[in-house]
């Protein structure tokens, strides 16, 4: 693959991207990736999201971070190592070079980032939406996917997730990466977070995906779960967004070192492997 365009514009990738509300649908993005049957296998096949669940967390963090943020040569060297790691994540039926699941995955962090941008922040910088759809299809031209297999605008992004949620059925394997997410043995310390991420991640998925992951909600549940999201929108939006996003040279920062540091780790394993 040739090197990505200097000149790239990511303006409304990082305006969106910076914001730190956009983690509150993290849960929803990673459970309608694997309510693909397809990406729940890999998961359950090559990922070790059950034992070393923030190591899974802070790689997709750090990858993210990295394509919005980071240099296009950074980026672009991070595609060609997460493309080589994805060409040993094959299974029966499924392949982590997969352009449809890497098209799906891609999909779910667009859907995440513009359902709190539109529906719980209420779009606080203008309508972005339709340059945020052009300019994310950049993440999964890092990783390798071909061009035309992307929605092309955001109207065809919006029937594509729609057809795709439709037609989506949660496997056994789907509910067993469900459980490991969302009731982490690993994370029990943190089960005031579990709990809150829990309840929150519930209310985001889509009906029909909640119900095929067997999750119980209610009316009552989900007029308190917006209450909350509405109260802590109005108070987030009155900070200054310069100041919302100031942490990003930071995560920046600490996504390169821990980078630099799997990189180090896995050239020693390397070594010691052919001695």
């Amino acid at each position: 693959m040739t090197s990505l365009a200097p000149t790239r514009d990511r303006s409304v990738l990082q305006l969106l991207a910076a914001e730190p509300a956009v983690m509150l649908a993290a849960g929803r993005a990673l459970l309608l990736q694997v309510a693909h049957p397809k990406v729940a296998q890999g998961v359950a096949d090559h990922s070790d999201l059950r034992n070393h669940p923030l190591q899974r967390l802070f790689g997709t963090l750090d990858f993210l971070t990295i394509v919005a943020f980071g240099t296009e040569e950074e980026a672009d060297r991070m595609g060609r190592a997460i493309r080589k790691m994805h060409e040993r994540i094959t299974g029966p039926g499924y392949s982590g070079n997969d352009p449809d699941l890497q098209v799906w995955v891609n999909a779910t962090l667009i859907d995440a980032a513009l359902y709190v941008y539109e529906d719980i922040l209420r779009s606080p910088s203008g309508d972005l939406a339709a340059g945020y759809i052009d300019q994310a299809r950049f993440v999964a031209d890092v990783l390798g996917c071909p061009p035309g297999a992307q929605p092309a605008d955001i109207a065809a992004f919006r029937r594509y997730m729609d057809d795709m949620i439709g037609s989506l059925e949660v496997t056994g394997t789907g509910r067993e990466v469900m459980r490991a997410v969302l009731w982490s043995r690993k994370l029990v310390w943190l089960w005031p977070a579990l709990w809150l991420n829990r309840f929150i991640t519930t209310g985001l998925l889509p009906a029909r995906i909640r119900e095929q992951y067997g999750l119980p909600w209610s009316d009552r549940k989900d007029r308190f779960l917006w209450f909350l999201l509405r109260s802590g929108a109005f108070f987030y939006r009155l900070v200054p967004g310069r100041l919302r996003r100031a942490g990003i040279p930071l995560m920046l920062w600490a996504s390169r070192r821990r980078i630099a540091r799997r990189a180090k780790k896995y050239a020693a394993a390397k070594t010691t492997t052919a001695a």
